[in-house]
């Protein structure tokens, strides 16, 4: 069915709204996902666990979230420990999980949570959205999971099964306001924890992307987006702008002993805090051979390895050339040299795992 067979969608009784929460719940009592964050029937959930999970969560899926969070429990089994822990070694624990930021603002909010709150969690919506790193979304998560609030967690997962089921076509992001009032008027005043985790469920096993399982959903009959065959269709997405290029240079050093010249970003900014192959900064325009030299940081006799490494970031595509030189480890360079070995141990993101092992093909071929 397209979209213009549909003059005006039918609604959702006020009656049948309100038996929504009862059917989910009664669906996630049967069927609920065991998850190592989550706590089962019975149990008091930690909002340290919880807190942990929600924030590696974060546009990552659980599959892949699943070791680390077990590692970073094994290593930090609470807040205090993780709080008296350094940022080299959250970020080295973190790498594979992208969106280093978290991994910064992890550690911050362990600070701030270990000194200013004895190591206690805020309880309510508002005053964990005044710790680092933790969103409107987060907050009502933690809030609602953990301390048991009245708060309307909606994630991606959420937003599909709103618009599916009150077939709201308005496209996606502007649409994201009324999903949160839609979202807002179901969460119950009891077991607010254990909805918010059942729509979370019900998100990411049934009402999938592609293909829902309408079937087995305890939502199907008041479902409008099905009664009109539209719900492959929603949530709409406005169309997406193609993703700008950028492109920089990095600088490949190394001594006789084969030790790498590595360095620190700055703090701030993309992959801020991790360990780089120092490079340019990264621009529209790419670098031209003479510009590339004039910005290498020492001079050497530099040659440029064969083709490039690609990294595709959310909101850019970036192109690294990279030159090649060979040099004396020097105090005024700063940095650290690595043999490579040691490599593993380094709190590298992707993209310079990604361009170390194309410097070492391609010096090795040169």
């Amino acid at each position: 069915m397209a979209w213009s067979d549909v003059a005006k969608p039918p609604s959702i009784s006020r009656t049948k709204q309100a038996a929504l929460p009862g059917l989910l719940l009664a669906w996630y009592d049967r069927h609920r996902r065991q998850l190592p964050w989550r706590a089962r029937p019975g149990e008091t959930p930690d909002p340290y666990r919880v807190w942990l999970s929600e924030i590696m969560l974060q546009q990552t899926t659980v599959v892949v979230v699943a070791p680390y969070y077990a590692a970073f429990l094994r290593r930090w089994p609470d807040v205090k420990a993780l709080a008296a822990s350094s940022l080299d070694a959250v970020l080295h624990g973190w790498q594979g999980l992208g969106y280093y930021a978290r991994a910064r603002n992890l550690l911050a909010c362990a600070g701030v949570v270990a000194r200013d709150f004895g190591g206690r969690f805020p309880d309510s919506e508002a005053g964990l959205r005044e710790l680092p790193g933790i969103g409107a979304y987060t907050a009502a998560a933690i809030a609602a999971i953990a301390f048991g609030r009245r708060a309307s967690a909606l994630d991606g997962n959420g937003e599909r099964v709103m618009a599916r089921i009150f077939a709201l076509r308005t496209p996606l992001p502007a649409a994201k306001p009324r999903l949160r009032e839609l979202a807002e008027g179901l969460v119950p005043a009891e077991r607010s924890g254990d909805y918010a985790q059942a729509l979370m469920d019900l998100g990411a096993t049934i009402c999938t992307p592609r293909k829902p399982k309408c079937v087995p959903c305890p939502w199907r009959e008041p479902c409008v987006a099905r009664k009109l065959g539209i719900q492959e269709l929603l949530p709409a997405r406005a169309a997406k702008k193609e993703k700008p290029r950028r492109y920089g240079v990095a600088f490949w050093v190394v001594d006789k002993a084969g030790a790498i010249w590595l360095r620190r970003r700055p703090e701030r900014g993309l992959l801020g805090g991790m360990i780089e192959v120092p490079s340019t900064v990264w621009r529209a325009k790419p670098w031209g051979e003479a510009e590339s030299l004039k910005a290498a940081p020492l001079k050497a006799r530099w040659r440029r390895l064969p083709g490039r490494v690609r990294h595709s970031f959310t909101h850019f595509d970036l192109e690294l050339v990279i030159l090649a030189a060979t040099s004396r480890p020097n105090a005024k360079l700063g940095g650290i040299w690595v043999a490579p070995k040691n490599l593993k141990d380094q709190a590298l993101p992707n993209l310079m795992k990604k361009a170390i092992a194309w410097a070492q093909s391609g010096a090795a071929d040169s």
